[in-house]
């Protein structure tokens, strides 16, 4: 019997240990968080990402280590990776964790992306302003996730104040890029180099973190064999096993990159009932080295993240084919504490469930851009 161990012990690494149970996996939790979640199913081994007294023991009780959140620090990846197996490779975890080396893969292996340019200080900052222009973004190089690490830049006035409030890191600065949708790739590679992707999704922010995702995207299939070839030439590129998500925008029927998660993926979640092999168990198979699974679509899928706290399950679970996930956290505002799954046949009968379960659920706002496109 394999021991997976899990760097991070969020709702990711809990549905990682769900997955793996049926294939006879065993995991290991370290998190320096004394309750994460996902102590709730698996054990936990309580420590410091730089304690590595801690992780010598963690590394002698596992047979692979993998994440369930790319913030994890890349040099204790590297220390990891000369006492066991890891995966995702740390350079592959850490080229993930710095917006501009991402964004400079992007561009070499030729995926657009919106204008960026690099901020160091904030004589950086005002020059390159005045190339990039008004609306942009600045983001930190380095912890940035759910919309956080960002400030909005509308003109000169706000330099600044962008700069102070996030604490003068190393930042990039992009141009606002006025997409027409958000799309992402969910895919898996495995240690023999065996690649694969799920259906393109189409995925709907509130305040800068997912709250809805459409699989498969609607009138996708010209621009979905374009990010299947995007992302496997950056899989090819980093020599990476596992599942990692691609998140892009469209304009004008083209795709440009924004981020790429080196890990499994919110915006897959829809994957645990509406796919043949999970995001998750794909990516327990990928690490062990087993054969991946179908990532094909059973039909229509809608995935719903609650966020702050948990809305009434007994609405959701009233539906056909309706699916419900509680992550065992306690209700905090901007915390994501659950999603539901809604899997349909077809548009028709997908757009009867999710009205009726938005009406008694009073998240009419929530399906309104889904059900604009299905």
């Amino acid at each position: 019997m394999s021991t997976v161990g899990i760097l991070g012990g969020g709702q990711l690494a809990r549905m990682l240990a769900l997955a793996g149970a049926p294939l006879g996996v065993r995991f290991l939790v370290v998190d320096n968080a004394e309750d994460p979640c996902a102590a709730q199913v698996a054990p936990l081994l309580a420590a410091d990402w730089r304690d590595f007294v801690a992780l010598e023991k963690f590394a002698s009780s596992i047979d692979v280590a993998t994440f369930d959140f790319e913030n994890v620090p890349a040099d204790t990846a590297r220390w990891l990776a000369e006492h066991t197996r890891v995966s995702p490779n740390p350079d592959a975890l850490a080229l993930a964790q710095d917006r501009l080396a991402e964004k400079s893969l992007f561009h070499r292996l030729g995926l657009d992306t919106p204008q960026f340019a690099p901020v160091d200080s904030l004589a950086d900052l005002q020059r390159v302003a005045q190339s990039i222009g008004y609306p942009s973004v600045l983001k930190t190089r380095r912890l940035g996730y759910d919309g956080k690490g960002q400030y909005r830049l509308r003109s000169a006035n706000d330099l600044e104040a962008a700069w102070q409030a996030l604490g003068g890191a190393a930042s990039i600065l992009e141009a606002w890029f006025p997409f027409e949708r958000e799309v992402s790739v969910i895919a898996v590679r495995g240690r023999d180099g065996a690649f694969s992707t799920y259906p393109l999704v189409q995925n709907w922010h509130a305040d800068g973190i997912l709250s809805v995702s459409l699989a498969p995207a609607p009138d996708s299939a010209e621009l979905a064999q374009a990010a299947y070839r995007h992302a496997r030439a950056i899989a090819e590129d980093l020599d990476y096993v596992g599942v990692f998500a691609l998140e892009l925008f469209v304009r004008d029927g083209k795709l440009y990159g924004n981020e790429l998660a080196p890990r499994v993926h919110n915006s897959g979640h829809w994957s645990i009932e509406g796919a043949v092999c999970s995001q998750f168990e794909n990516h327990i198979r990928a690490v062990l080295g087993l054969p991946l699974g179908d990532t094909a679509a059973r039909g229509l899928s809608v995935m719903l993240n609650w966020i702050g706290e948990l809305p009434d399950a007994r609405a959701v679970l009233s539906e056909p084919r309706a699916h419900w996930h509680d992550y065992g956290k306690s209700p905090r505002a901007g915390r994501k504490v659950g999603h539901a799954t809604i899997c349909a046949d077809d548009a028709a009968q997908m757009r009867e469930r999710l009205t009726r379960m938005a009406h008694a659920l009073g998240r009419e706002a929530q399906v309104a851009p889904v059900l604009a496109v299905l």
